[in-house]
């Protein structure tokens, strides 16, 4: 029997509470990437601003909430 290696995809992702953390992991297939997230709850707790992560060295921060965001599979 083998498992399911397979990720899920954002829009199955658990939803998390925006603001919750300071520091947040994300994956290619979340990209492009904005804050808040669309698996947040708060989706309204700030306008939504995308941040260039992959041209960032595959951090970057949210200039209003102040999350950092790093990418996992860069």
């Amino acid at each position: 029997m083998t498992q399911n290696t397979k990720q899920q995809s954002p829009a199955t992702r658990k939803p998390v509470q925006a603001n919750a953390a300071s520091r947040y992991e994300v994956t290619r297939a979340e990209l492009p990437l904005h804050c808040p997230m669309d698996n947040m709850t708060l989706w309204d707790s700030h306008p939504r601003v995308y941040l260039p992560i992959e041209e960032q060295g595959g951090e970057a921060k949210c200039p209003y909430c102040g999350a950092i965001y790093i990418l996992k599979d860069l």
